[in-house]
């Protein structure tokens, strides 16, 4: 009886506290540099095998990194048998996801036809009306083919790797004349994502890449029938690194766990890119306190992750701007344990409940008022456990 008392006082206080506005603590705004050779990356290094020129020339520039390079290509890897979630179905369905997304990659750059019209193309660069006019169109476009937000960047040096790494762009430098980015998220179905790092995360990951993929392809070539020049940054071939772009887009903060932190759907989402000429209104960049003050209290996502990956305590000053920076040779080398790309911190994020009414409301309130985001992960955990578990994988994909 005592505990449904003070469940009952801490949801009166936490309702009182939703409607009275205290921003709180003020945090620093990231001064992005752009610094990251796509090289680098876990999937670059992946795509590199042994005896082949690519492989001794990465190492010959980063020898540090062979020796942990070793240990997770000794694990079985990604999508593989022998490895600890090993789900014949799920694996095959998320591998063909990932192949679907690949006959996009011809579409990349070219594909649209010639303008059939010329009413962007008159003013030069497009009036104010008319640019508004497209900006809207691309918008609502995007979110009839099924996108969860849409926002409009106007793209920076920093947006973009250095230098190319993977397939046909490995070793060139990132150049692009492009100002705008359309950045596009797909929602990830709240089930699935649920029963991470089983089966079922890597299959709507893949799928949900393959989503942003079709509509960020279909949006290019769309603004490409209007005379313009459009470029897609989709799964696997990306010039750009898509939630800096979505930041700047409106969309959303980046969390603790590095990846983009939207409003209604935390990290739960995927993201593609559409860079492009065409005279678009960028929206306004967010940096949003209420969602770094909470990611600084919560932690749940390092305390939950199996490798260990995510900081905790606050964003430090690292290459590239002030963040929290993951360990990305750890976080890969789980995954190639696992077999999946794990998700264990998108389930566990309280930004990551359901896009329901009452969710809606603590959302409100961790963007309202400071105390109420203290009582947010308090409540959090405990309705849902400091270490939930995993989800059962639906029986439909045992």
């Amino acid at each position: 009886m005592a505990v449904e008392y003070i469940i009952i006082i801490i949801a009166a206080v936490a309702l009182l506290l939703l409607f009275i506005p205290l921003r709180g603590r003020r945090y620093e705004k990231p001064l992005f540099q752009r610094h990251v050779d796509e090289r680098d990356t876990m999937f670059s290094r992946n795509e590199i095998k042994p005896g082949e020129e690519r492989f001794e020339e990465y190492y010959g520039l980063r020898s540090e990194n062979r020796e942990r390079d070793d240990n997770w290509r000794a694990k079985p890897g990604l999508l593989s048998e022998g490895t600890i979630y090993y789900n014949e179905l799920g694996f095959a369905a998320a591998e063909a996801s990932f192949e679907a997304v690949e006959a996009f990659f011809p579409l990349r750059e070219k594909g649209g036809g010639e303008s059939t019209s010329t009413s962007f193309l008159l003013t030069g660069r497009g009036g104010s009306d008319e640019s508004q006019k497209l900006s809207r169109f691309v918008k609502e476009w995007c979110r009839k083919m099924g996108a969860a937000d849409v926002g409009i960047a106007e793209l920076r040096d920093y947006h973009f790797y250095t230098i190319g790494g993977r397939r046909e762009r490995y070793g060139k430098p990132v150049v692009s004349n492009h100002k705008y980015g359309v950045a596009i998220t797909v929602e990830m179905d709240h089930e699935l994502t649920m029963t991470g790092p089983q089966a079922p995360i890597v299959m709507e990951s893949a799928h949900k890449y393959l989503k942003s993929g079709m509509i960020a392809t279909q949006v290019a070539m769309t603004l490409r029938n209007l005379g313009f020049e459009a470029t897609t940054h989709i799964d696997a071939n990306y010039d750009l690194i898509c939630p800096l772009v979505a930041k700047d887009a409106g969309l959303g903060e980046i969390g603790r766990m590095g990846l983009l932190m939207t409003p209604g759907l935390g990290p739960r989402v995927r993201i593609s890119v559409v860079s492009t000429n065409a005279p678009l209104l960028a929206d306004k960049p967010v940096h949003d306190d209420t969602i770094l003050d909470f990611c600084t209290r919560c932690s749940k996502c390092a305390d939950v992750c199996p490798s260990a990956s995510i900081p905790r305590g606050g964003r430090t000053e690292t290459e590239g701007g002030i963040r929290w920076k993951i360990e990305q040779e750890a976080c890969f080398t789980y995954w190639c344990q696992a077999g999946t790309d794990c998700g264990r911190c998108m389930a566990v994020c309280p930004y990551s409940h359901p896009d329901n009414l009452f969710h809606w409301l603590i959302r409100k309130g961790i963007s309202n008022n400071a105390i109420f985001r203290i009582l947010a992960v308090k409540m959090d955990d405990l309705f849902y456990g400091r270490r939930p578990q995993p989800k059962k994988v639906p029986g439909w994909i045992e």
